[in-house]
């Protein structure tokens, strides 16, 4: 792991260098390419056939599309990728789950998962879509392998879509100081988070982080859970937010954009506006893809509900085939059916009554109850199983539960430690970005000049601030042999 952390950042580096000063077209994408390739060739050989096989593949079905652009078409790509995926994604958990004596498929079980897999299959779906529906791509092959295999994104998204990648891959522009420093600073931003996320997981005490409390637990009291769905919440963002950062200052850093995947989610006051915040990549691809495309069939409402719910579903489905996963879906896909209802009602009251809630009051109240709900939903997300699902939910709805705990101490005061850090670090940035932006009315304001002398030289401060606090968590981290932070979503 630690050699392979060397191998990319060298190359990184490399690549940083030469696309701020090399303009032709052709160089950059050879080294893109062979870049891409040669780092994922580190996860092994038979992972990087089988991305040029799919990668041949869709470039020959995209072709076959163009010359035929039919529904017909285009759902036999669709199927010939979901087949593709599903054998190394799901026949291998099914072929487990069947005794051998009754099953052909337990070849299947020795799969394993190609790194990215579902990510790359996305991107290449999405071409096939972009494609039929009408947009003008002309990508070369060359083109269209890099595409696939953009080593800052290929590992675990964001997912990204050829109308945005192709003009920047065929861009003979230099990366700018200004953007390698951009990019550069959200790297060491996910680096910080991915590591709080493992602080989260393993605790500041040996066994008693969220991971302990999930895998080891066998009995949870209400506040247990809470703080258990909190913490697995906010460690799942802290990781994938993470990474995240790294990959989009990465491509920064080589002067590409790609998608942004988290914009404050727990600032979102409504599960419609967390989905427009989490994981956007993805979410934003479900809705284009799957939900816009069920939706037309029928006009009736319960259509475009059940729409809703199906790929929500599906959503559940992409991270993996459970029954879990499933019912994370539903789930979710039920509290956006009615928060739209909610929504209808509040309009109908308001027209009715002619009132209307105080604003401040009804944000603060939508607020709770959709982080409680999201985080409730976590327990489908992260449970064992369905037994253990049962029993956290239990506890939760059971008043007598909340008299007593059996989680550490350490574990609640993590949590609110770093959920209330959290929530400091955006009011900072939000005072600093606001007083930068405005300093002329912020020095009108008594007080204020202090906030603009430290908006205006925050790249003095904040690095030392970064790095004793990064020493600090690696110290807590790593003090007890602990392994080195594993991205969570690598098992997606």
């Amino acid at each position: 792991m630690l050699l392979r952390g060397i191998l990319y950042a060298l190359v990184f580096l490399l690549c940083v260098m030469m696309f701020g000063k090399v303009r032709s077209r052709a160089v950059r994408q050879t080294v893109l390419l062979i870049a891409g390739y040669a780092l994922y060739l580190t996860w092994g050989y038979w992972f990087a056939a089988v991305l040029l096989a799919s990668t041949a593949m869709n470039f020959l079905l995209g072709k076959w599309l163009q010359r035929r652009p039919s529904g017909f078409v285009l759902s036999a790509c669709i199927l010939l990728n979901l087949a593709l995926l599903a054998s190394f994604k799901y026949l291998p958990e099914i072929a487990v789950s069947i005794p051998i004596p009754l099953s052909s498929l337990q070849r299947f079980s020795h799969f394993a998962l190609p790194l990215g897999i579902s990510f790359w299959t996305f991107q290449a779906m999405s071409y096939l879509f972009d494609l039929y529906r009408g947009e003008e791509l002309d990508p070369t092959f060359f083109e269209f392998a890099l595409y696939m295999v953009f080593f800052p994104v290929v590992i675990a998204g964001p997912i990204c879509r050829m109308p945005e990648m192709l003009p920047q891959f065929r861009s003979q522009q230099t990366t700018p100081w200004h953007g390698i420093g951009r990019g550069l600073r959200r790297i060491a931003m996910g680096v910080l988070m991915m590591q709080l996320a493992q602080l989260l997981g393993q605790g500041i005490l040996a066994g008693d982080g969220i991971n302990s409390g999930f895998d080891h637990a066998t009995r949870w009291t209400g506040p247990d859970v809470w703080c258990l769905a909190v913490g697995y919440g906010l460690q799942l963002f802290l990781d994938f937010a993470g990474y995240s950062h790294i990959a989009i200052g990465a491509a920064s850093a080589l002067g590409f954009t790609v998608p942004e995947n988290f914009t404050r989610p727990f600032q979102s006051t409504s599960p419609s506006i967390f989905w427009t915040r989490w994981h956007m990549s993805l979410s934003f691809w479900i809705r284009d893809y799957v939900f816009l495309s069920l939706a037309v069939l029928r006009r009736e409402l319960w259509w475009r509900n059940l729409a809703l719910v199906v790929s929500m579903i599906l959503f559940g489905l992409w991270h993996k085939a459970s029954v879990l996963f499933v019912l994370w879906g539903c789930y979710h896909g039920i509290l956006l059916v009615l928060h739209r209802q909610v929504q209808q009602l509040q309009r109908k009251i308001e027209e009715k009554f002619d009132w209307t809630p105080p604003a401040t009051l009804w944000s603060a109240v939508s607020w709770i109850v959709t982080i409680a709900l999201v985080s409730l939903g976590w327990i489908f997300f992260r449970a064992k199983s369905l037994v253990e699902a049962r029993q956290m939910l239990s506890a939760v709805l059971s008043p007598a539960s909340y008299s007593s705990h059996f989680l550490s101490g350490s574990l609640y005061a993590l949590v609110l430690a770093l959920a209330v850090g959290y929530v400091i670090v955006l009011l900072v940035i939000e005072v600093l970005d606001r007083s930068a932006a405005e300093p002329e009315r912020a020095q009108a304001h008594s007080g204020s000049g202090m906030i603009a002398l430290l908006a205006r030289n925050r790249w003095f401060w904040v690095p030392p601030i970064y790095i004793l606090t990064l020493l600090l968590v690696l110290i807590v981290t790593h003090t007890r042999g602990a392994d080195a932070a594993q991205f969570m979503y690598r098992n997606f």
